[in-house]
């Protein structure tokens, strides 16, 4: 890791740089496969899985039966484990749930919210050389939790052919409706336009390399939505003189890991931390399955050093980063300070690796600096907020004055007069029931003014503007 030492804020810009293919080349791929997909479908999508994934690849559903068969392939002790972190992605994503708040804005007019569930999404998983099973907890729980009527699931299959027997079981366990080996670029637009196997989806989740991120980022202009930008992992972490070293190399070594387009970055106010924890990378990494992998993304990492904490989070606010450690002395006090983060670890024993997997979490997080206007997944992620009102006379008689004032100053008669002729209907049963004093006189004699205005058979003249409407 290149060390920097107090960088001046004019330097910052390019030091929260991240390693980046060349957006037109990458944007022009997406297009052309996209163009493919939607007008061959499945025969597009299995040229391009035979190509990039599995040469010899014939479908792309995946067998019930195959889904089955996987269970006997997962260890006890990983559905164990898996059933673990469920049970806390579940309690956290429930606790997210939102009851019913009736506001009485003004007498007789009642406004309120409820959740719907998107009805069809798809959820990504990445695949091949790291299957991340553990994704498919996170995006297909919540969905489930939410109501979702379909969930599909898109993945690459292996160098063989086979998709990771661990997501085939997280895929059971959790209720997703199907499975296909689709990854990549492919996979996004099969589930973007819809192809004679894949269901065209409402929303696609899920993280991904820089082509899956340029891949959704393309299915919005095709009126799918997306969760978020979430492509390359990266880690920011916080350390002062009372954090372990070794943790702190494991944490960054852990995103490292996931390719050689990772980014982790490591900020300190001391000069002995940043030796130390480049000295432990030293140690740990030979030792890893995937050194090469790592020691490729380590080429994109810094390490830096400023006066104090206040600048390192100053810095780490203007990263934005996907996961954020403080290992420091107060993270708590720290954390304060904090506006820009996609998830936040506190303290030396709270490792990324936890929120990745069993704390309860979800590890579906904005990377690329998006965390300065987007949030992980949630369970709000799988529902739309519907706005409902309703107004009882009263409540027509309340606010009706005021947006008759508003709608006549912004020139559009047709929503005045939606308001009138429902204030004239309130004052003529008032009158008929000999309650009309309770309207005042001055609303009363506004009301039948309006009235004779709009009135083609009072006023032929008058009735000339809202012909246009």
């Amino acid at each position: 890791m290149k060390t920097t030492s107090n960088p001046s804020e004019s330097k910052w810009k390019k030091l929260a740089e991240r390693p980046m293919i060349k957006q037109r080349k990458l944007m022009d791929t997406v297009e052309k496969m996209f163009y493919d997909i939607h007008r061959k479908g499945d025969k597009a999508v299995l040229a391009y899985s035979r190509k990039f994934d599995f040469a010899d690849q014939e479908m792309l559903a995946v067998a019930p039966e195959i889904i089955d068969q996987a269970a006997a392939q997962v260890s006890e002790r990983l559905k164990q484990a898996m059933a673990l972190a469920a049970k806390n992605i579940e309690a956290f994503h429930r606790s997210q749930q939102e009851e019913i708040r009736k506001v009485e804005t003004a007498p007789g007019v009642v406004c309120w919210r409820e959740a719907r569930p998107i009805e069809r999404v798809g959820i990504y998983v990445p695949g091949g050389t790291a299957p991340l099973f553990s994704t498919v907890l996170m995006l297909a729980i919540p969905a489930k939790i939410a109501g979702c009527s379909e969930v599909v699931l898109c993945t690459p299959p292996d160098e063989k052919g086979e998709i990771h027997p661990a997501i085939l079981y997280a895929a059971k366990m959790t209720g997703v409706s199907r499975v296909f080996a689709a990854g990549g670029i492919q996979g996004i637009g099969a589930m973007t336009f819809g192809t004679e196997s894949i269901p065209k989806v409402d929303k696609i989740f899920g993280p991904g390399n820089q082509y899956v991120m340029a891949a959704k980022r393309s299915a919005q202009f095709y009126g799918i939505a997306i969760d978020m930008p979430a492509g390359p992992s990266e880690v920011l972490v916080i350390a002062d003189h009372t954090c372990n070293p070794a943790f702190v190399a494991a944490d960054l070594l852990s995103q490292a890991e996931h390719g050689p387009d990772s980014q982790v970055i490591l900020l300190s106010d001391s000069k002995q931390v940043v030796r130390q924890v480049n000295r432990e990378i030293d140690l740990q990494l030979p030792n890893l399955p995937r050194q090469e992998v790592a020691s490729k993304a380590l080429k994109n990492s810094k390490a830096i050093l400023f006066r104090d904490l206040d600048s390192c989070v100053a810095f780490s606010n203007f990263y934005a980063p996907e996961h954020l450690i403080l290992a420091t002395e107060n993270p708590v006090l720290l954390s304060r300070d904090v506006v820009n983060a996609g998830s936040v670890f506190l303290g030396n024993w709270s490792c990324e690796s936890a929120g990745d997997y069993a704390s309860g979490t979800n590890h579906t997080l904005p990377t690329s600096g998006y965390a300065k206007a987007y949030s992980g997944v949630s369970l709000d992620s799988f529902v739309k907020k519907i706005t409902f009102q309703q107004l009882s006379e009263e409540g027509i008689r309340h606010i009706g004055n005021a947006v008759e004032i508003m709608a006549a100053t912004e020139q559009l008669d047709a929503h005045k007069n939606a308001v009138t002729l429902r204030l004239g209907a309130a004052t003529a049963r008032h009158l008929d029931s000999g309650a009309g004093d309770l309207l005042a006189e001055d609303h009363t004699t506004a009301i039948q003014n309006n009235r004779d205005t709009i009135n083609p058979e009072t006023d032929t003249e008058a009735a000339q503007p809202n012909e246009e409407l």
